[in-house]
């Protein structure tokens, strides 16, 4: 069917075909209402009514109409006069008098009342958010710190560390170079503009939106008022309400009030807060003592004490000098340091290596500090949220054990001190209780945590030698032996029987194991005694080495190495994958050791040595998943190497403990006499204790040990774990 157009229609004209809504017409007539064809009669829509037609808008709002009518009335004359200018303001699109794409670009006009409107909107709900933003009452958590409390296993207090504490400083008692070393490298127009930065409030917004991330961008009057009065979120809306806060602070405080304020609520890591802390922290000074080198470190810490505090790392270091170099140049570009004093500042102010605040020297330090980093792993925290304090840390240290370790070994130290003062001046001692649940119990961390400030229990430095030979006997009881290449793996027990003779070589399926140098590899006993046939039972009692190594070779080193992994030795202290890891290459800490040999206490089940069972904050519990058993040995297995560790106890100290008591134990000597090693358990408790000499000043390299840990007969580490001990009580 062919629409013809009249001729008088326009484009701009609109056409309507209404269609009847219930019938269609056909060929022979005309749908009546019913929808029945006017000349047959015929139904077009079948079962179909027609729908009441719905009010119209006029209908509906009728009654609004009739209320508004006075005010119609008066409004009408002046409506009608204002109608005109409105049509020529009103935009015409496409706009008349243009061709292609320009008829749809607005004129100057309309682009000028739209940006004057926009102004206008934004002027007026800044105003309006100005108005309504009130400055808090309360300063939040970051400017009212606590402490955080240590409690022995017994929930006595153990230690409490005042590393949130704060001490105040007039801005009179600041230093010129400092208060300008800050501003230099923060906000240096912080004296005239007007609390914020619209240019960086662009820049952060943009980076929120963009890429999530709103550091950046603040003025010294911003980043106080997020340090008091609100939180550290990096939202928008956060940031909006920092800078309407910011903008009234400018107007209620001078300048010199808040940049006292920003000064003393900072954080600048370590725990501090303030920069009188931070100058105590890094250069165990006085605010009041900093040159404007000192200074310009310090400021850099504003941007993130874990990234630029240098003795975190050695990326840390450059970062800070970096930041601390550019600092100083800024300063002399501002005209507060002459190029003359800047000259003077070529070498980078090393900070000390910790914190002197709160070195009180004793071993609760090496505990707090073992605790901390535990809590904070485990429980998630980080170091920042940490330092607020209020936490309340149980730990699982016992009171009465870690004294007992901490006079054994004091005791020990004194002796050799007295023996022989040129050796014992590099000796070093670490020891470790933990139970067969994996409790850390005590622990002997170093003389004096003020001058070494790493803790020797901890420390993986020197071999394990073998105290290392259970955790070969335990691989091979676990895993059989395999003598050919090919072959099944064949079980073997306590009584089956290897050589034990000095310098027997070290053989493979396919014959003698050859070194890089081409030598050929075999053990040596202590004494270069030989003690031909034995058992494994009786080699381990008696330390008997040339059967381990070989033990090793036919059990398979990946195998030895995976059982001390599941006993507890972390992966990272194995040695390598050649004959001697057998005999003790390995570099386990004191704590790893005891944990080790507690695995086979607890009938297999290795537990990883935890040292916090509870946390809570202001009283309210922090989540804390406390480690579970796992299978590192079957029962039977840790039986065996418990039965031969105790008869190893009994042999070398027959009277030392009565005949029911429950003691296992070994030595443990290394090649090259650079340390030694006495890990035993007793009462479900292992304790792992280890001499050895470093000359830190000269090297990192072991040393031989000259006598200072005594004989196999008179033990200095022996001595230190019955002490501690006391397998007599």
């Amino acid at each position: 069917m062919q629409l013809k157009v009249p001729t008088p229609f326009k484009a701009d004209e609109t056409m309507q075909l209404r269609v009847p809504e219930q019938g269609i017409p056909d060929k022979e007539g005309v749908a009546d209402s019913s929808g029945e064809s006017a000349a047959t009669g015929r139904t077009r829509t079948a079962g179909s009514r027609r729908k009441a037609p719905k009010p119209s808008l006029r209908t509906r709002f009728a009654p609004l109409f009739a209320r508004l009518a006075p005010l119609t009335a008066v409004l009408a004359p002046l409506v009608a006069r204002v109608t005109p200018y409105a049509r020529r303001m009103r935009p015409q699109y496409p706009r008349p008098g243009r061709t292609g794409w320009r008829r749809w670009l607005p004129s100057w006009r309309q682009w000028l009342g739209g940006a004057l409107a926009a102004m206008g909107l934004s002027s007026l709900f800044l105003v309006v958010a100005y108005a309504a933003t009130d400055i808090p009452d309360d300063l939040n958590t970051y400017a009212t710190q606590q402490d955080n409390v240590y409690f022995w296993a017994d929930g006595t207090p153990m230690a409490r560390t005042g590393w949130v504490q704060r001490q105040a400083m007039p801005l009179e008692d600041i230093p010129e170079d400092v208060r300008w070393a800050v501003l230099a490298a923060e906000n240096e127009s912080f004296y005239s503009d007007p609390g914020i930065s619209f240019k960086g409030i662009s820049r952060a917004l943009f980076r929120t939106i963009g890429q999530g991330d709103t550091q950046g961008g603040s003025t010294i009057t911003q980043q106080y008022v997020k340090n008091v009065y609100l939180n550290q979120d990096q939202t928008v809306s956060r940031k909006f309400t920092e800078a309407m806060i910011a903008l009234k602070l400018d107007n209620q405080m001078s300048k010199d009030e808040i940049l006292e304020g920003y000064l003393n609520t900072s954080w600048f890591g370590r725990g501090t807060y303030g920069i009188q802390r931070a100058a105590q922290a890094y250069y165990g000074k006085d605010v009041s003592k900093l040159n404007a080198s000192e200074a310009a470190f310090l400021a850099s810490l504003l941007k993130g004490a874990g990234l630029y505090d240098p003795t975190l790392s050695s990326a840390n270091r450059d970062r800070a000098v970096e930041r601390w170099s550019w600092t100083l140049d800024r300063m002399v570009v501002i005209g507060k340091l002459s190029a003359a004093e800047r000259a003077t500042y070529k070498k980078f102010p090393e900070p000390l290596k910790s914190n002197p605040l709160y070195d009180t020297g004793e071993q609760s330090d090496y505990l707090v500090e073992l605790a901390s980093q535990y809590a904070k792993k485990t429980a998630k925290i980080s170091d920042k949220d940490f330092d607020l304090g209020g936490y309340q840390i149980y730990t699982t240290f016992d009171k009465d054990l870690e004294t007992e370790l901490t006079d054994a070994v004091t005791k020990a130290r004194k002796k050799a001190l007295k023996d022989d003062p040129k050796t014992a001046k590099t000796a070093h001692y670490g020891a470790a209780s933990v139970a067969d649940d994996g409790r850390i119990l005590a622990v002997y961390g170093g003389p004096d945590h003020r001058t070494q400030g790493y803790n020797e229990s901890n420390a993986t430095t020197v071999p394990a030698g073998t105290a290392f030979l259970p955790f070969v006997y335990a691989a091979g009881l676990e895993h059989g032996v395999q003598k050919s290449r090919d072959g099944e793996a064949t079980p073997i027990t306590g009584e089956s029987v290897y050589d034990g003779d000095d310098d027997v070589p070290v053989t493979t399926p396919e014959g003698p194991y050859w070194d890089r140098s081409g030598r050929k590899v075999s053990a040596s006993n202590d004494g270069d005694k030989s003690y031909g046939d034995i058992t494994l039972h009786q080699a381990l009692a008696l330390s008997v080495n040339t059967p381990f190594m070989q033990l090793g070779m036919d059990v398979g080193l990946e195998k030895v190495r995976a059982t001390a992994e599941a006993s507890g030795l972390l992966s990272s202290s194995i040695g390598a994958q050649v004959p001697a890891l057998s005999m003790g290459s390995s570099t386990p800490s004191a704590i790893r050791m005891a944990s080790g040999y507690s695995t086979f206490a607890a009938a297999g089940k290795h537990t990883e040595p935890y040292s916090v069972r509870q946390i809570t904050h202001n009283g309210t519990k922090v989540r804390l998943d406390l480690p579970d058993p796992t299978r590192a040995v079957g029962a039977d297995v840790a039986e065996e190497v418990t039965s031969a560790l105790t008869d190893s106890f009994r042999t070398a100290h027959p009277d030392a403990a009565s005949a029911g008591a429950e003691v296992a134990g070994k030595a443990g000597t290394t090649e090259k006499d650079t340390a030694a090693w006495y890990v035993g358990t007793a009462s479900s408790v292992s304790t792992a204790v280890v001499v050895y000499r470093i000359d830190l000043a000269e090297s990192l390299e072991p040393l031989p040990l000259k006598g200072i840990a005594g004989t196999g007969d008179d033990s200095v580490p022996y001595d230190i774990w019955s002490g501690a001990m006391n397998p007599l009580g």
